[in-house]
């Protein structure tokens, strides 16, 4: 897509260390990002079989903190947030009133004190944080009752170290025991004699931590850790592992005409265990009656590329669109995910992707296409 020579994009404070390598940029979000370093390929490998270091600084970065933030966030999410320990994070979606997706995002719960002030930290995309931040803010403020959101995008960085081996190479930086956390929680931990929030999540399928902490000390870790043999990664390598590992991407595979039940994400769906939250009546609703269409796993039965917008043909007939395709540079052959009919989404359903006006054979498989070192 065409970008306007006016448009001005935003830099992360890693953008001079980033150059300085010679990544490849592009624009994502209103920012100018790495989409690549060494090769996605190669990086894709290094995540996979060592560690990868991501600079994932334009996500959104919010504090939410009071009395009644936990009653608040509850409308706005399928997920009961109120099954969190301190420590323990949440991924889930913010919905509208139709059961859309606003967003996917994840909320940690840091704690409550003995003055009854709970403490929240929510990591959103980059590119739906302002509207993000609106939809929280204006709950948060409804009534007015101490309870704050504090946008800390600019003024901390956010690196995502992802691999098997990552532990090994951050613990050394760390002054917490990292092992003690399992995955999807988090702690406060001193960083290069730094204060930082420092969580076992991420977006590759593989075992790996996420870290904020102030620019100086980010760019410090950065370097310590590119320096000890950590890959530096881009766009490029995190798209094609959150693919393998069947994670969406808004805007392809999750946006406002999906819900989550549609788009396979039933298990962030707790219609049980929580009262009344945005659009709980579609989900209810299609829950009973069931789905029209599903977000499946392709693996394409050639060498030819499902990509994103391309048409999915079955019984002669258009019946869905791939939402994203990559080759899979660990499993050697190339993978879709796609929505199709219901009656089409069983696992070994042979189907076709009309690729640039020729047909490619394609079979739903079971997801994720591959299991990583998560733990």
């Amino acid at each position: 897509m065409a970008q306007s020579s006016t448009q001005q994009y935003a830099r992360t404070p890693l953008y001079e260390a980033i150059a300085g390598l010679n990544a490849k940029m592009t624009h994502f979000g209103g920012w100018e990002m790495p989409v690549q370093f060494s090769g996605i390929s190669q990086e894709h490998a290094a995540v996979r079989h060592a560690a990868g270091i991501f600079d994932v600084s334009h996500m959104g970065k919010f504090a939410m903190r009071g009395p009644r933030v936990l009653e608040k966030l509850q409308t706005l999410v399928p997920s009961d947030l109120s099954r969190l320990q301190p420590g323990e994070a949440q991924y889930t979606v913010l919905l509208n009133d139709r059961g859309g997706i606003l967003d996917d995002l994840i909320f940690y719960y840091q704690g409550t004190n003995a003055d009854g002030e709970q403490r929240w930290v929510a990591i959103v995309n980059a590119a739906t944080k302002s509207r993000d931040k609106a939809w929280i803010d204006a709950q948060i403020q409804s009534p007015p009752e101490g309870d704050v959101l504090e946008d800390l995008t600019k003024s901390r960085i956010l690196l995502a170290v992802q691999g098997p081996q990552t532990l090994q190479y951050l613990q050394p930086l760390v002054e917490a025991d990292l092992s003690i956390l399992k995955s999807f929680t988090h702690t406060e931990a001193t960083i290069l004699g730094k204060p930082a929030f420092v969580a076992r999540t991420g977006y590759t399928g593989e075992d790996g931590f996420e870290i904020a902490i102030e620019p100086e000390a980010g760019k410090q870790l950065w370097q310590q850790l590119v320096d000890a043999g950590v890959t530096p990664c881009g766009l490029g390598a995190r798209d094609t592992l959150r693919l393998e590992a069947a994670m969406p991407l808004y805007g392809q595979e999750i946006d406002e005409s999906t819900t989550p039940l549609e788009a396979g994400l039933r298990w962030l769906v707790h219609l049980d265990s929580k009262g009344d939250f945005n659009g709980r009546d579609i989900l209810e609703k299609q829950s009973n009656e069931g789905l029209s269409r599903r977000l499946v796993g392709l693996q394409m039965e050639g060498r030819r590329i499902a990509r994103h917008g391309y048409s999915v043909v079955g019984d002669g007939e258009v019946v869905g669109t791939v939402t994203s395709g990559c080759p899979s540079p660990t499993l050697g052959y190339p993978i879709a995910l796609a929505y199709v009919p219901t009656h089409l989404a069983r696992v070994g359903q042979s189907l076709q992707v009309d690729v640039r006006g020729k047909m490619a054979p394609a079979k739903v498989v079971k997801k994720p296409f591959y299991r990583g070192s998560r733990v």
